[in-house]
């Protein structure tokens, strides 16, 4: 499909969609390349589009050091997303928080933490808090609790693995549409990690891929009501200019409902889905000097 001219006002339910995970793998980016060439982008022509610098919680004080010197941050500080995968400790998580609250160069955005017995902890740090969930009966138990937490007025959003890893393994679109039907059901607001790359699902370099408007069209049709089966069919969608259409009828209500809704995800090369994005007209077109 060819570029469209110009871009329709709903581009903005792209804004700062997509969270920077470079130091991740399979990206694994050494800390002062992801820090460099992260002030480098928010400053480029993707920077209405890019989310926080995603980090381990441990990499706080490697990060605090490289971004002190950095003009840029002392002007406008680097915000960054601080992770423990599930399963750690959360201390580094309280250590980093606590150091960082000392460098005005760099402002934490977030934390995320797998769902489990002291999750609530990070609450205490007064910061957004995203917990990571599972699947199955685990899941549910996971989402009332996050909703419990939301009723008393804590700032928490679920997350989801969208992308394969060692340990866990792709999660069909039955999978992922059960996810977003139970949070939309709970009327939970979540980030998604992990294998989007892509804007439409498909198979790429013989791996299955979740679609990034897949998402979003899925996540709208949910919070209107579909439930997991319509929604794992929008998922396996691959007629672009279907789902393209679809985006692009969005008004400004479903647009500021949805992101409400689905508020970022992480990916380890943040140009990926950006220049696809592009290609099919639904960013601003850059322009050169």
């Amino acid at each position: 499909m060819s570029r469209s001219s110009g871009f329709p006002h709903q581009a903005r339910i792209f804004d700062h969609l997509v969270d920077d995970a470079a130091v991740f793998p399979p990206g694994l980016a050494p800390a002062d390349v992801a820090v460099r060439e992260h002030l480098d982008r928010r400053d480029g022509p993707y920077a209405a589009q890019l989310g926080p610098l995603l980090l381990p919680a441990s990499a706080a004080a490697e990060v605090a050091a490289l971004v002190a010197p950095d003009p840029r941050a002392s002007e406008r500080p680097l915000r960054v997303g601080l992770i423990v995968r599930p399963g750690g400790s959360l201390d580094p998580l309280v250590e980093g928080v606590d150091l960082l609250r000392d460098e005005p160069a760099v402002a934490v955005a977030s934390v995320d933490v797998g769902w489990g017995d002291d999750w609530r902890r990070t609450m205490d740090l007064r910061v957004p808090v995203v917990v990571e969930v599972g699947v199955g009966a685990e899941q549910q138990a996971a989402l009332d609790d996050i909703a419990r937490a939301v009723d008393d007025g804590a700032d928490v959003r679920a997350k989801f693995r969208t992308g394969q890893t060692p340990t866990w393994a792709w999660p069909d679109e039955a999978t992922l549409a059960g996810f977003l039907d139970a949070t939309v059901l709970r009327g939970l607001s979540f980030k998604l990690t992990g294998g989007l790359h892509h804007v439409v699902r498909g198979e790429y370099a013989d791996e299955a891929m979740h679609g990034l408007l897949n998402v979003l069209v899925a996540t709208h049709d949910a919070l209107d009501g579909a439930e997991a089966p319509d929604l794992a069919e929008l998922l396996a969608a691959t007629d672009v200019e279907h789902l393209v259409r679809r985006v692009t009828a969005l008004d400004d209500q479903d647009v500021d409902r949805l992101r409400a809704s689905f508020t970022g995800f992480g990916c380890c090369g943040v140009l990926d889905p950006l220049t696809e994005l592009e290609a099919l007209g639904l960013l601003p077109e850059r322009t050169t000097a």
